[in-house]
């Protein structure tokens, strides 16, 4: 199994990277108190941040609302994920803990400001690309059970023509979704190489060195950018 992305992606935004963790062995379903202190710590942390503050003004915002126009995405419709979390935050709503691995990720990504998926691995041994809709590609919103046919072009995490994240970063899949039965785990890190890519790359390493300290799971690490447009995972 690999983690492509297509030329095409890199042909709309030639500066795009990705760094990758993947943890395996994960036990999802034990209760974890320190991701607990800090998912809480970092929701705390941005609501300080972003107090009286427009999140989508930001410095660290604007790059991902010129890459969805970059890409035929209205920003304003469609939110990236830090952007919607930081708005959620911002307007003293909260952030939910969900379970470990994704609380994990979700505090990592508010500390750095950066979009952080994550994707069950056990599903399916298929390659997971980013890449443009096709015509047989479908999609299950979180919570659905309904099928949804992303827009032709559309840029998506798919595995085959299963679309587990729609419009980049914008919203994932009941398909790949994180359970408590979760054990092997996909984290893309979505950024740039002329902008935040040592923001991309601290991020990853933090998220690694919970990952191993916390779950003791086997983890790997990587960077795909428009020179290395996939890695094994």
């Amino acid at each position: 199994m690999k983690f492509v992305v297509k030329q095409e992606i890199f042909e709309k935004m030639p500066n795009a990277c990705f760094g990758v963790v993947v943890a395996k062995g994960v036990d999802n379903g034990k209760v974890y108190p320190l991701i607990n202190q800090l998912l809480d710590e970092c929701i705390q942390s941005t609501s300080r941040q972003f107090e009286g503050k427009k999140v989508k003004e930001e410095p660290d915002i604007l790059p991902y609302r010129e890459a969805f126009r970059a890409l035929g995405i209205n920003p304003n419709k469609y939110l990236c994920s830090i952007e919607a979390m930081f708005t959620r935050i911002a307007k003293g709503k909260g952030m939910p803990h969900i379970n470990p691995i994704v609380d994990l990720g979700n505090a990592i990504s508010l500390k750095y400001t950066l979009p952080i998926g994550a994707h069950d691995l056990g599903v399916d041994d298929k390659d997971i690309c980013i890449r443009l809709a096709q015509t047989s590609d479908i999609f299950l919103p979180f919570g659905g059970n309904v099928e949804e046919t992303p827009d032709m072009g559309e840029v998506v995490y798919a595995v085959g023509h299963q679309v587990r994240t729609r419009r980049w970063t914008w919203r994932q899949s009941e398909h790949g979704k994180i359970t408590t039965k979760s054990s092997n785990i996909f984290f893309p890190i979505d950024g740039f190489t002329n902008l935040n890519i040592n923001r991309v790359i601290a991020a990853r390493d933090e998220l690694e060195i919970y990952l191993r300290q916390i779950f003791k799971c086997e983890t790997s690490v990587g960077l795909v950018d428009i020179s290395h447009p996939e890695m094994d995972l």
